[in-house]
């Protein structure tokens, strides 16, 4: 693992996806050169809209992500963590995965996490999510991929923030980077977004990055922005705010195993 610079990109998606796709390469863009080598977009960075319509377009949505994805790579050179898109289940026409994958940069899938914790609430602001009346929760742990450019990096999606077993589990497989692409709702990221995060960080003494959307998407469907980078010590190192951009920090193996002497909690389980 060497020093480099990662970046969490902050979008507004809605419900176009070549629109959505043209942001967020302009933001791949910005991000290369500002020396990024690692990029994570947000979830739900390809669509963002009804429930309806995303499954309608769901193989669409897909197929074109995907080429989208191993382009991007390829022409930027740099390694995306693709935070969340719909991907159709076979043999469940009503359904899809939300989807998060991890690109090379030559294009090749390095590994890829369905969902497992499925966002459904009544939004104390009055908005109500079901998330799995369309989506089909994933029946695996996330993966953890080792890569001796940047470390160990353990895949997440948006609500398994809220499950710390999740990832005291990536931890256990040896995870150094904690990906938290989310789409945060307004109401719960104002209390809630920084100190889950945070927390994640200093239990784990991971580093954090946490791409996410921003704003308004459609109807009522708004959240929370504050795409960050966190170190294993909770420090947040950059924060995107509430505007599309992206927050961009390094990643320091010194700073990891630093962190990891002067507190070594993992070290200290009695559960595991």
């Amino acid at each position: 693992m060497k020093p480099y610079l990662a970046a969490a990109l902050q979008m507004t998606s809605r419900p176009n996806l070549a629109e959505n796709l043209q942001e967020a390469e302009e933001l791949i863009d910005l991000a290369v050169r500002q020396g990024a080598e690692l990029v994570g977009l947000p979830e739900n960075f390809a669509f963002l809209g009804n429930e309806t319509d995303k499954l309608e377009q769901a193989s669409a949505i897909a197929t074109a992500t995907e080429k989208f994805l191993q382009t991007m790579a390829q022409r930027f050179q740099v390694t995306i963590l693709a935070g969340g898109f719909p991907f159709p289940v076979a043999g469940e026409a009503g359904k899809a995965y939300n989807t998060a994958t991890l690109i090379a940069p030559n294009g090749q899938e390095l590994a890829r996490y369905h969902k497992v914790h499925l966002f459904d609430v009544n939004v104390p602001d009055g908005n109500t999510y079901w998330e799995s009346a369309t989506v089909m929760a994933g029946q695996k742990y996330p993966p953890v991929y080792h890569s001796d450019s940047f470390g160990n990096l353990g895949l997440s999606i948006c609500y398994d923030v809220r499950f710390p077993e999740l990832y005291r589990y990536l931890s256990r497989q040896g995870a150094d980077v904690l990906f938290v692409p989310a789409a945060f709702t307004a109401y719960t990221g104002k209390d809630h977004w920084q100190v889950l995060l945070q927390a994640r960080a200093i239990e784990n003494t991971c580093y954090v990055i946490a791409p996410a959307q921003t704003g308004c998407h459609y109807e009522r469907r708004h959240t929370h922005g504050h795409a960050m980078i966190i170190d294993p010590w909770g420090v947040i190192l950059a924060d995107a705010g509430e505007k599309p951009g992206l927050a961009i920090a390094e990643i320091n193996p010194d700073r990891l195993k630093q962190v990891r002497q002067q507190m070594p909690s993992l070290q200290h389980r009695v559960f595991v």
